[in-house]
């Protein structure tokens, strides 16, 4: 039994000092009210995320024949002794990581990581600073019908404490997502518990997550729904938002927003109602179902309604069908994604938004999220 509420998702401390010439540093003296910071501090601010968050990328990436990666060179940055210790653990966590998903037959043949300032505030000697990262990791061809690559788009807050003779010490890198971590981030997502109302719901059956799964396979033509559609929609709106609906990235997550949109592209039927009745799926405008936002919402519609049916094991996804996952056991579902590509060796690949992600392996989440409950669900 799970409450009946409206759960729209889910969803490295380090120290670093740089100088510059060009840099714009505050003073402890300096004005109490926020300012904007000049281009030279902003390029600066931008210079130190890169290079931290390029290093967590890198750890992911399968080291070349005749090259040998000797670790962290943090080459544009100096960290204290406890920080840049904690930064040393994270890239650990995340070679453990590589080697948990080569074990499955996944890895990474290059890598790009590329980060924009989108604020940044100075307020006396200390500032505040929110980024953007894109990266993009190249699958390396292990068995041939990999995707090219997956990409994803998140965002982090940065402090700085400007420093004497011009430097800027970085005191925290905080992601500002609700969803799955990105999958260069070692740190888990935390989702909120739950706490049971009493109440009744069709929560479905968890699916195993053993690989590979028995065969379940799908017919993706000649049906009620169109999979292609799907796939399509929302590998275009992937990194950005269809800007006939509204977005829910500020209010819990926008991950089943998403995937109901890719649903009702492929083909998905509305069932307007009451919002509030899980009954109900739809979109109008101003207002719009729990169920059409809400994972557990979700999830009780598909079910009731018979949309979808649970899958035994995670691994049978296939393309347009949906997996939820249950980060912390508390019995309420936390993330929704769509399923946009299926290898030959049934691997299937998420596409989602909080974090926005295009073409994620399923092996990385489970990776990342070894103890999680998965629901998986044959639309």
């Amino acid at each position: 039994m799970i409450p009946k509420r409206f759960r729209l998702a889910v969803g490295a401390a380090l120290t670093v000092t740089l100088s510059s010439a060009t840099l714009f540093a505050y003073s402890a003296s300096a004005g109490s009210g926020p300012e904007a910071a000049d281009r030279a501090t902003v390029d600066t601010f931008a210079r130190i995320a890169d290079d931290v968050l390029s290093q967590r990328t890198q750890a992911l990436v399968e080291e070349q024949p005749g090259h040998r990666n000797s670790g962290p060179s943090y080459a544009k940055t100096r960290m204290s002794a406890q920080l840049k210790k904690d930064e040393d653990a994270a890239i650990s966590s995340l070679q453990s990581r590589k080697t948990r998903l080569a074990a499955l037959g996944e890895a990474y043949s290059g890598a790009t990581t590329h980060v924009a300032v989108d604020r940044a505030t100075v307020t006396g000697g200390k500032a505040t600073v929110e980024v953007s990262e894109d990266t993009t990791l190249t699958y390396r061809k292990l068995r041939g019908d990999e995707p090219a690559t997956t990409d994803f788009r998140t965002r982090y807050e940065l402090t700085l404490t400007s420093k004497r003779g011009g430097a800027w010490e970085l005191t925290s890198i905080k992601s500002q997502e609700n969803g799955p971590v990105a999958i260069n981030e070692p740190v888990a997502a935390k989702a909120n518990v739950a706490k049971d109302d009493g109440k009744q719901y069709p929560d479905g059956t968890p699916a195993s997550t053993k690989y590979p799964a028995p065969a379940k396979p799908k017919a993706k033509t000649g049906g009620a729904y169109d999979y292609a559609a799907m796939t399509k929609y929302a590998e275009k709106y992937w990194s950005s938002y269809n800007p006939a609906y509204r977005k829910f990235s500020g209010a819990g997550g926008d991950c089943t927003n998403f995937i109901s949109q890719a649903l009702k592209a492929g083909g998905w039927k509305t069932v307007p109602g009451s919002t509030t009745d899980y009954r109900n799926w739809s979109y109008d405008g101003p207002r719009q179902t729990d169920s059409w936002v809400g994972a557990n919402e979700w999830a009780w519609f598909t079910l009731s309604n018979k949309r979808a049916a649970n899958l035994a094991n995670v691994y049978q996804t296939d393309v347009g069908d949906i997996v939820q996952v249950d980060f912390n056991r508390d019995g309420s579902k936390d993330h929704s994604m769509m399923v946009t590509y299926r290898s030959n060796a049934g691997m299937p690949y998420l596409t989602y938004h909080s974090t926005n992600t295009y073409r994620k392996s399923l092996a990385s989440i489970i990776a990342s999220y070894p103890d999680a409950i998965y629901y998986a669900y044959r639309t």
